[in-house]
């Protein structure tokens, strides 16, 4: 007899990709939030202060990804889910809350939000890669990145409709209706069920059968996914066996490690989070404009952000990895360029440029480095390895967003924003070269094929 249907599909892959959205959303919302607070506790000249404040929330993120994949394995996918939504809720409200001057109190707050964030961005896409049926992991993996933009536009509408508040107030409720999508992602998930591997991972096939039987079409479908995942389990368990971190940079390994590590460290260092944290200040600067009165341009940046992860839907399986990420690297290093050499040619062009450049960049950024880095994380690793390496990829492309958004402001403070994106320029360039000599093609190719050309290097 058929499995009654008591959630429809719609619904978990809803909530179990609104993750993305919340993730997304803490990630946008200080980019309207900083010009008034700037404004409010007087932090102009306190550019340490400001890259703390920005960047607090990616340093939570480096541990919370790791805590989180620990937990997950204890408590289970959806209940440290949940845990992520209730301490993601309550540090906006307490960001919100920061007494007058608190610098100190805000960072902490957001270190602590961050542990959340790290933890939703580890665990939505493998909640939803255990939950999705084979043949859609593909186009939900797509749908999580178009989720992360989403919600990064989201915030960016919000502090536009918010920015005519006073200015204490202007900034705290940006900050604080940050707790909204959080209370809607604990509403909804609390309707979800457990993620069936990790029922069978503690014994329970009974339940596990239960929630394949509510998501899956045929009893036959349920049983045959039953054994897959015995089995898929019993590889992984033996491959891990003698695995440690020393084994990631062995002889047999270290070529596939580095490539899918340096794709994702490159990601951040690039400099896109310097757009997306400080496009009203870029603004502000070339401008001499009130940086709250650009909080338009973060709206325009999303919207590209958006068209851009449809875009890579629609194309992902059609050109190949290296191509389309070599090429995206190239636009995006001419964007960064561009700037400087027509400001030395035309010392009187319009400062508007710069801005004009940067769209350029998240246009191509936002549809080959932004989704791509986690597809050829998702297919470098081979099975021994995989847990750890593709743990190892997650925490640098976390430090690096930790860095750039912390550095950014003491840069731009000691030279020309001209000069610090031709910075970002060349690393954008050292990006496409490495793309070039040191990873390979992983499209329509088995791990094991890619595992053989790494062994040849």
């Amino acid at each position: 007899m058929e499995q009654e249907k008591t959630i429809s599909n719609k619904f978990i892959y809803f909530f179990g990709s609104f993750g993305g959205i919340l993730f997304g959303y803490d990630i946008g919302v200080m980019t309207g939030a900083l010009p008034f607070l700037q404004t409010d506790w007087g932090l102009s000249s306190s550019s340490g202060v400001i890259g703390w404040i920005t960047s607090s929330v990616m340093f939570g993120a480096i541990f919370g990804g790791a805590l989180a994949g620990q937990l997950s394995d204890r408590l289970g996918r959806r209940k440290v889910i949940l845990y992520s939504a209730i301490i993601f809720a309550l540090g906006s409200i307490l960001s919100s809350m920061a007494p007058n001057k608190g610098s100190f109190f805000l960072i902490a707050v957001r270190i602590f939000l961050g542990l959340a964030v790290g933890a939703a961005s580890a665990l939505v896409p493998a909640y939803m890669s255990e939950m999705a049926p084979a043949k859609m992991r593909g186009r939900l993996s797509g749908l999580n990145q178009t989720m992360i933009v989403s919600g990064m536009l989201l915030s960016y509408i919000m502090d536009f409709l918010l920015k005519d508040l006073p200015g204490h107030w202007a900034w705290r409720s940006m900050l604080f209706f940050a707790a909204v999508p959080a209370l809607i992602l604990y509403l909804g998930v609390l309707r979800l069920p457990e993620s069936p591997r990790f029922l069978l991972q503690h014994g329970d096939e009974s339940a596990a059968r239960h929630v394949l039987g509510m998501i899956r079409e045929s009893k036959q479908e349920v049983e045959a996914e039953i054994n897959q995942i015995k089995d898929t389990a019993k590889e992984e368990a033996s491959a891990a066996k003698n695995v440690s971190w020393g084994t990631l940079f062995s002889k047999k390994y270290r070529y596939l490690v580095i490539a899918g590590v340096g794709v994702a460290s490159f990601q951040q260092f690039q400099g896109a989070n310097a757009i997306f944290y400080y496009i009203p200040l870029i603004v502000e600067k070339a401008t001499g404009n009130a940086a709250s009165s650009a909080l338009l341009w973060p709206i325009v940046q999303g919207v590209i952000l958006v068209l851009g992860s449809l875009l890579f839907i629609a194309i992902a399986d059609k050109i190949k990895r290296r191509t389309l990420i070599m090429t995206g690297g190239t636009v995006m290093a001419l964007s960064f360029f561009m700037p400087a050499i027509i400001h030395k040619l035309m010392p009187n062009v319009s400062p508007m440029m710069i801005v004009v450049f940067l769209s350029l960049y998240v246009a191509f950024y936002s549809f080959t480095w932004a989704p791509l880095t986690w597809v050829i994380v998702g297919e470098i690793f081979p099975l021994s390895i995989r847990g750890r390496a593709a743990g190892l990829a997650s925490s640098m492309n976390w430090v690096g967003s930790w860095l750039v958004g912390l550095i950014f402001p003491i840069m731009t403070g000691a030279m020309s924003q001209e000069a610090v994106f031709a910075v970002f320029g060349i690393i954008c360039v050292l990006g496409v070269l490495f793309v070039k000599t040191r990873v390979p093609e992983t499209q329509g190719k088995t791990l094991e094929q890619i595992e053989e050309q790494g062994l040849n290097k």
